[in-house]
C-alpha cells in the first residue's frame, strides 16, 4: 500500500517478513520512547517500555507476520503491529509526529484487523490517547501496573468498533 502524503513524498506501508529487520523496529521504538515518554512518565516507566519491546518480542511478531513499517521516501519512520484484535507497538519517529503518519498507519492496521474482527483494541499510552480518541476509539478500561521503585504505569484500554456499533467490552 502506498500513496503520496500531504507533507510531500511517497508513503508506503510494508508487512515485515525478515527477522533481520528487527533492528529497524527496535530503533524506531527506542528513539521514540527515549525522546517522547520522559515528558509523560518517570524513568522507570520509560525503562519498562524499552524492555517490553525487546528484540525477542519483535522477532516473534515478525515471524508471526504481524509487523508493519511505515516508509517515507525510502526511510522507515514508523511501525505498528497486531496481535489478535489488538493494535500494538505503534510508534512514529518524533520528527515525523503531528503530520498524519500515525493516523495513516493505524487506519491500515484497522483495515487488516477488520478482515477478521468487528472491533479493535489498543493499550494506549498517555502520549497516544488523544490520537486514538480522534480516530474514534473510546476508553473501556483504565489500567495500572506497579513497576520498580514505586513507579506506576497508567494506561487506557481503548476500543473502536469497526462495524459502527458502540464501543463496549
Amino acid at each position: 500500500m502506498s500513496r503520496s502524503h500531504g507533507a510531500g513524498g511517497k508513503l508506503e506501508i510494508r508487512n515485515i517478513k525478515k527477522l533481520s529487520d528487527s533492528n529497524v523496529i527496535i530503533n524506531v521504538v527506542s528513539k521514540t520512547v527515549k525522546e517522547v515518554y520522559p515528558r509523560y512518565y518517570p524513568g522507570e516507566v520509560v525503562t519498562f517500555f524499552l524492555l517490553f519491546h525487546s528484540e525477542e518480542k519483535v522477532m516473534k511478531d515478525i515471524a508471526d507476520g504481524n509487523v508493519w513499517v511505515l516508509v517515507h521516501d525510502g526511510q522507515v519512520i514508523g511501525t505498528g503491529s497486531i496481535e489478535e484484535n489488538h493494535i500494538t507497538r505503534v510508534y512514529i519517529l518524533p520528527e515525523y509526529q503531528g503530520n498524519g503518519y500515525g493516523t495513516f498507519l493505524i487506519e491500515k492496521l484497522e483495515k487488516e484487523l477488520g478482515k477478521k474482527y468487528d472491533s479493535v483494541l489498543v493499550d494506549a499510552s498517555l502520549p497516544a490517547c488523544c490520537l486514538y480518541e480522534k480516530l474514534g476509539y473510546r476508553t473501556v478500561k483504565h489500567e495500572r501496573m506497579a513497576l520498580m521503585n514505586d513507579a506506576v504505569l497508567v494506561y487506557e484500554v481503548m476500543e473502536k468498533r469497526l462495524d459502527g456499533k458502540d464501543a463496549r467490552i
